[in-house]
This record gives structure tokens, C-alpha cells and sequence, in this order.
């Protein structure tokens, strides 16, 4: 499977076969609207077994493959895991008329300050793929040692947003973002009967289906909902490149350079301190990384992350 299509849908398709159990509860935000989060089991308030939060990427879920092989990882091992779903991408629509974004780290802040307020007995973990990598590595940076867990990792994340689109527009990873520009624009029209978003930044659905490719849609839409100035503001402004160098805590990046979405050179000039480490590998697609082997495949970057944490139990 050295294949970097191969090794980024294969894992999806057999991801659908692998079922697991939730216990779902609604988190208010501050702001009067909600995040729904998976737990793999509820922890012991006294307790002080390890708990790992999973942030997934765009237009994922605690069903994406990714988060149920390390929640599946994470209960064979004993721990407590959580997958904090971005607003909207639960199955249920949230009540605000603002979405998330790359950059969004105040709803993860907020969960994270929470699940650590719960358990602070237990060693708190945090892992992001894909746009939760690159969300999670941005917190990290803005928080400093200020920041509620113990360690942190990343995988696949598309650190240098402006790069990351311009290379998903173009030959066979157009594919990939056509994919996702569909269920984006699909999710925001929608919303339109409750959340009038010609009214609010002055878009018409028309706009929406015109879209044609996702540095479009985040420039007409995610940007302007969010408070920035186009595209090219959202993309300097949340690219986690700028932060890393600023994080304090123990830190994993783990990134493949046949990546198809995300390609490696993005790290190529990103400086950072001793406690983070960059580890890229061969083959692994974008957050596939399959293993073992073709009777019993195994999601190599699960148990990778598990080993990791360990050390800091």
C-alpha cells in the first residue's frame, strides 16, 4: 500500500465496518450555542487513568476513521478517550450562524479547560488530524504553558493554509477538496432558512453553489463570517506555521510526504524548540497510515500516538 491514494481512502472505506460504541453528551459554549462529545467511557472524577481528546478534520466526526481507530486504540489500553465534535459536523445542526475554521481554538480552549476541571487527577492528552491538527498546534502556541494537557500531537495537518489549497486545486487532489467543497456548500445552504447569511455577510445562495473550489468558498464565506479579510487573511492568520515555534508543551507532528493533500515541504522551513518533534515519514497518505497487513490491517498512527503519550503517564 504504497500507494498515497491508496493509503488515504483505503482506511475510510474499511473505517466503515469498524464499529464502536459512544456516550454523547452536549457541551454549552459560552456563547449560547453547543459542541456535542463522544466518550469512549466516562471517566472517574477521582480517578487518574489518561484521557486523550481527538479533534478531527474538515467535515469530519468522531465516526471519521482516524478518530474511532485511536478511540478504539485508546480503550484497548485502558484509557479514557473523547472526540470533541466542531459545531455542526455532529449530525446536528448548531444554533449560531458561525461555523468553525483552521484557526478556531477557543471551543477546543474552552473543552479542554472543561474535561481538565472534571478530571484533574487525570494526565490529559489532545491529538489533531488534518484541520484539527493544524487548530490544535495554533492553541498550543497561543497558550503557552498556560495550556491544560500534558502532551499534544498532530498528524497530517496543513500548516501553511494558503500552500494546502493552492495544491488541492490542482491535478488528482482537486478530487479530494471537490469532495469536501460539496459537503460544505451542502451544509451551508442547509442552514439558510434559519440562519439568513445574505443578511448577515451579504451572500446569496447563488454565491454558494458558484463556488468552485475551497480557497472560493473561503473567501466569500469563511472568511467574511469569521471576521477576516478574504481568504488570503484567514490562511496567514490561522496557519499554525507561525505558532509552532511559540509551543512549550511536549509535542508530535507527524506528517507524510506523499501526503496528497497537504504536501511535506510545508514544514520544510518551520522552526521549533526541542519539546516539539518532527517526524515525516515515507508513505502514509493524508491520516491513513495503514498497517499490518492485508488479512488484519492495522492504523499504524494510532498506536504511534498511544506510545508517545505513554511516556509522559
Amino acid at each position: 500500500m504504497a500507494n498515497r491514494h491508496l493509503q488515504t481512502l483505503i482506511p475510510v472505506v474499511l473505517g466503515r465496518f469498524k464499529k464502536i460504541r459512544y456516550i454523547r453528551q452536549e457541551l454549552p459554549l459560552p456563547d449560547g450555542d453547543f459542541v456535542d462529545v463522544d466518550w469512549t467511557s466516562l471517566p472517574d472524577k477521582d480517578g487518574s487513568v489518561p484521557i486523550i481528546i481527538i479533534f478531527h478534520g474538515l467535515e469530519g466526526s468522531s465516526y471519521s476513521h482516524y478518530a474511532k481507530s485511536l478511540m478504539r486504540a485508546t480503550h484497548s489500553a485502558g484509557w479514557h478517550g473523547v472526540v470533541m465534535n466542531f459545531r455542526s459536523c455532529s449530525g446536528r445542526q448548531n444554533r449560531m450562524s458561525r461555523l468553525y475554521h483552521s484557526g478556531e481554538t477557543e471551543d477546543a480552549r474552552y473543552f479542554i479547560d472543561h474535561v481538565k476541571q472534571l478530571f484533574p487527577k487525570s494526565p490529559l492528552f489532545a491529538a489533531g488530524f488534518s484541520l484539527g491538527g493544524n487548530m490544535l498546534l495554533k492553541l498550543a502556541g497561543e497558550q503557552g504553558d498556560a495550556l491544560s494537557l500534558h502532551a499534544l500531537a498532530s498528524v497530517s495537518a496543513p500548516v501553511d493554509l494558503d500552500m494546502s489549497t493552492r495544491y488541492m486545486i490542482q491535478g488528482l487532489p482537486r478530487y479530494y477538496q471537490a469532495y469536501l467543497l460539496r459537503a460544505l456548500k451542502s451544509k451551508v445552504l442547509n442552514k439558510y432558512p434559519t440562519h439568513d447569511y445574505q443578511s448577515i455577510i451579504g451572500l446569496h445562495k447563488e454565491d454558494i453553489v458558484a463556488c468552485s473550489n475551497i480557497r472560493q468558498f473561503d473567501h466569500i464565506f469563511t472568511s467574511r463570517l469569521h471576521g477576516f479579510d478574504g481568504a488570503e487573511d484567514y490562511y496567514k492568520r490561522c496557519s499554525a506555521n507561525s505558532f509552532i515555534a511559540d509551543i512549550s508543551k511536549p509535542a508530535l507532528i507527524i506528517h507524510a510526504e506523499d501526503d496528497p493533500l497537504a504536501p511535506a515541504r510545508i514544514y520544510a522551513n518551520i522552526s521549533h524548540a526541542d519539546n516539539v518533534q518532527l517526524q515525516v515519514s515515507a508513505y502514509g497518505g493524508h491520516a491513513g497510515y495503514l498497517g499490518g497487513s492485508i488479512r488484519r490491517p492495522q492504523n499504524w498512527v494510532a498506536e504511534k500516538l498511544l506510545a508517545y503519550f505513554a511516556q509522559f503517564v
